[in-house]
């Protein structure tokens, strides 16, 4: 049965830079095709699917609607997981000239996607069979991306008692992806979160010794450690060492939900404007550039994405859960018992959902000439029947808002 975590969705990221294809799906069957991919999930870890773009973009004119626009490319380099990147017959005997630059994802990257559900690798695969996502727990998920052609971010869950039972979790991933030969061709990241300096999870020192010894324990992989956190988490744990943490890991997730915003500042968070910059979703790049401004000058360059986590029981023999991270970044259309605004001025509704990601959209050169190959951005979440109220399709399976963001520029 699900286990319910405050405030964490289980989603995937659709995540693949290079196209960006936003069509009406039908219910049921999802159509979305979009710049970004991903998926996680594990046997207690989780894991991230997407393909990225390393080529400039250009939108076209030619008659499309505003929400079918397509946004063409040159032709995509040699390198994975670009789109049109073909995967090669057989394995590559090294990593070298084989992964894109980060610089290259910047702007809008990606849609999160609920997997709540725990769907089966045959369920999602008929419903991505656009080349989107496919997920499965163990070395089903390296296969998958494989076949797909699109990388994969592996996230470690920690849960909010203190426990050690992520170690087992962190085990059976490092299993996976010290025996699997595809592994380090499709992995493109390994992560610890979600919130864990946030939800005090584990002792700042201690996640930064594991950041340390999971890079050295995947350095033959060449498979980089981050961890999934908050500005205020690392401000918060700073007499416990978070900064240890931040120096430790080899690039940023930075969650980042401005609508909540005014709850961090009536609790004294270094890291909110005053309440009076938060009257609408239009008015929240401030908001979003005291965060971003925080880990620009305390990451020392690294690249940063905006990001978070939940998780749900799996059925799958040996697996005891399936943990899904996403990048977490959006403004809902409503408010259900988890989303609830902290201040009057926080207005939930469709026009502000719809100017939050216009917001987003129009800073794309801003995102783009920022610290460590420009920041890349994902938007929460793909359908209103996954996470209610932050969906870019309402639960009649049709799109609430214009959604035609750059993915580059």
């Amino acid at each position: 049965m699900s286990e319910e975590l405050p405030l964490k969705p289980k989603e995937v990221h659709l995540y693949k830079r290079g196209q960006l294809d936003v069509a009406p799906a039908q219910p049921k069957t999802p159509t979305m095709k979009l710049s970004a991919i991903g998926v996680l999930l594990s046997a207690g870890a989780t894991f991230l699917l997407y393909v990225a773009s390393a080529h400039p973009l250009n939108t076209t004119s030619d008659g499309l609607s505003v929400e079918a626009r397509a946004v063409h490319a040159s032709a995509p380099p040699n390198c994975f997981p670009a789109l049109g990147f073909k995967m090669p017959s057989s394995i590559p005997s090294s990593l070298n000239n084989w992964w894109c630059d980060y610089s290259t994802e910047y702007a809008f990257v990606g849609v999160s996607y609920e997997i709540t559900a725990c769907q089966s690798l045959d369920t999602l695969k008929r419903e991505f069979a656009d080349e989107l996502t496919l997920v499965s727990p163990s070395n089903n998920v390296i296969e998958a991306a494989w076949s797909a052609g699109i990388g994969v971010h592996a996230l470690i869950w920690f849960g909010f008692d203190g426990s050690t039972i992520y170690k087992s979790r962190r085990d059976a991933l490092f299993s996976v992806l010290k025996s699997n030969a595809k592994a380090k061709f499709v992995t493109r990241t390994v992560q610890f979160g979600s919130e864990p300096l946030y939800d005090w999870a584990i002792g700042a020192q201690d996640l930064a010794n594991e950041v340390k010894s999971a890079k050295s324990s995947l350095s033959s992989l060449g498979i980089p450690i981050t961890v999934s956190e908050m500005a205020y988490g690392y401000q918060v744990r700073q007499n416990d060492g978070s900064m240890d943490v931040l120096k430790a890991i080899d690039f940023v997730d930075a969650h980042m939900l401005p609508f909540f915003s005014q709850q961090a500042s009536t609790e004294g968070s270094m890291s909110t404007p005053p309440p009076d910059t938060i009257d609408a979703a239009k008015n929240s790049w401030p908001i979003v550039m005291t965060d971003l401004n925080w880990f620009l000058n305390n990451a020392g360059g690294k690249k940063i994405y905006l990001s978070q986590v939940r998780n749900c029981r799996s059925n799958f023999p040996g697996i005891t859960e399936l943990t899904t991270k996403f990048f977490q970044n959006g403004w809902p259309s409503v408010t259900s018992s988890g989303v609830q605004p902290n201040s009057p001025n926080a207005v939930a509704n469709v026009q502000n959902e719809q100017d939050y990601y216009d917001l987003l959209d129009s800073h794309c050169s801003d995102f783009k000439s920022m610290k460590g190959g420009g920041v890349g951005w994902f938007a929460h979440i793909y359908s209103d029947n996954q996470e209610p109220g932050y969906g870019i399709y309402g639960t009649n399976g049709q799109l609430k808002i214009r959604f035609s963001p750059k993915t580059s520029c």
